[in-house]
């Protein structure tokens, strides 16, 4: 039990911590990571490409490049992207510190542009402006879950000629105008850690229908040689190139086992966010001190978070008192995320900070996630809308 007071010092509404998100692990998982354990592969070995032809029908792509994590797929993506020291990249800012970072491993520069603020998505207003002769690619970030404008962003990559990448490491099993998540892009990546959609422990995957694009990923991923263990063997061969300078990225097949026994649960499991996120939706209609990010008529969200805004003008507290009231609640509410022109890092090494884009500076002094992965109950549900509801009437001003 949390050792802090809730409201009053009432008795919590749980015993127990809720997570925000959490992985979902059944008989059939463990059954297909362990064939593959009393297998001759365990890396480099058949799974991984079973695994990445699966995945790439699931999403309607031509290929996929199954990679250790998230991060490794974005970094795989800008390599592909060919990046040269001084290249520009667009990128927003409400988003995980690796979107950018990825343009970073590669010598590039993220040219961070503000969002929309209804929905924290990349805003295609902003983008045009923030174009120069340096800039190389953009990269749009599915925030929660909801898919961003790829048409228009579409529209802008082919007028200036630059490629256009998705971090939809928050959409799989998304779609926008009834196109699958994973091919809306020219690349598009994916993470499987295990609060995302599916899990394979750590993991990730890379959607492309450019086959030369993901041969050069392929290849990266693998320390920039040509073939890797399983193709030698299978062709009776040791000889091997370096043809680029690459790193470990390898997906194992054991990792690849678990991965196509998750897929297949995936749209089920995106269907009951959806529903958990129609619950809150409609508690949260009832309360004047917060409101949900707007959803798109155009797409299918995934929610991977749910996110809300509180409204501080009818709030006698900040956002900081309502994080530890819930948390004293034991609903393990989150903020996603601190935007990343604001890290230390980036304002050390390209003098970002307040004032860059100040959509996202002032969203995130509002935003709080809440729970939601499909191993919730209706009761955890019921736990969570009780105890935000408490802490609001609480805090109303």
């Amino acid at each position: 039990m949390s050792s802090r007071l809730a409201i009053d010092g009432e008795t919590p509404v749980r015993e127990t911590m809720l997570p925000y998100g959490h992985q979902w692990l059944d008989g059939s998982d463990l059954k297909a990571v362990a064939e593959v354990l009393r297998s001759d592969w365990l890396t480099t070995g058949p799974k991984v490409q079973e695994f990445e032809q699966a995945f790439a029908e699931f999403v309607d792509a031509k290929e996929a490049v199954a990679v250790s994590s998230g991060t490794a797929a974005l970094h795989a993506a800008m390599f592909a992207a060919e990046l040269e020291p001084g290249d520009e990249v667009i990128v927003p800012p409400m988003t995980f510190a690796a979107t950018a970072n990825c343009i970073v491993f590669q010598g590039g520069i993220p040219v961070f542009t503000d969002v929309d603020p209804s929905t924290l998505l990349l805003d295609p207003n902003q983008v045009e402006a923030k174009i120069t002769p340096r800039t190389k690619a953009i990269i749009a970030v599915d925030y929660t879950g909801q898919p961003c404008d790829y048409d228009a962003l579409r529209a802008i990559a082919d007028q200036h000629n630059l490629l256009l990448v998705a971090d939809a490491c928050h959409a799989l099993g998304g779609s926008y105008k009834g196109r699958r998540v994973g091919s809306l892009a020219d690349v598009n990546t994916f993470s499987f850690h295990p609060v995302k959609h599916m899990t394979t422990g750590e993991g990730g995957m890379i959607c492309t229908s450019d086959m030369t694009r993901a041969k050069k990923m392929r290849t990266f991923r693998n320390h920039g040689i040509t073939t890797d263990h399983h193709q030698r063997a299978r062709k009776g061969s040791w000889f091997y190139e370096m043809t680029a300078l690459g790193y470990n990225y390898r997906l194992t097949d054991v990792q690849c086992a678990l991965g196509l026994s998750q897929l297949c649960k995936v749209p089920g499991w995106v269907a009951r966010r959806q529903k958990l996120a129609q619950l809150y939706n409609q508690a949260l209609a009832k309360l004047p001190t917060v409101e949900p990010l707007m959803l798109r008529q155009d797409v299918s969200h995934a929610y991977h978070l749910y996110v809300v805004k509180l409204d501080p003008a009818r709030l006698r507290v900040g956002r900081g008192e309502v994080f530890s009231a819930l948390r004293a609640e034991n609903i393990g509410v989150n903020v996603h995320y601190i935007p990343v022109h604001l890290h230390p890092f980036y304002r050390e090494r390209f003098g970002t900070g307040p004032g860059l884009c100040p959509v996202a500076e002032v969203a995130y002094e509002r935003l709080l996630s809440l729970p939601i992965f499909p191993g919730m109950t209706n009761k955890d549900t019921s736990d969570v809308i009780t105890a935000f509801s408490k802490v609001m009437d609480a805090y109303q001003a």
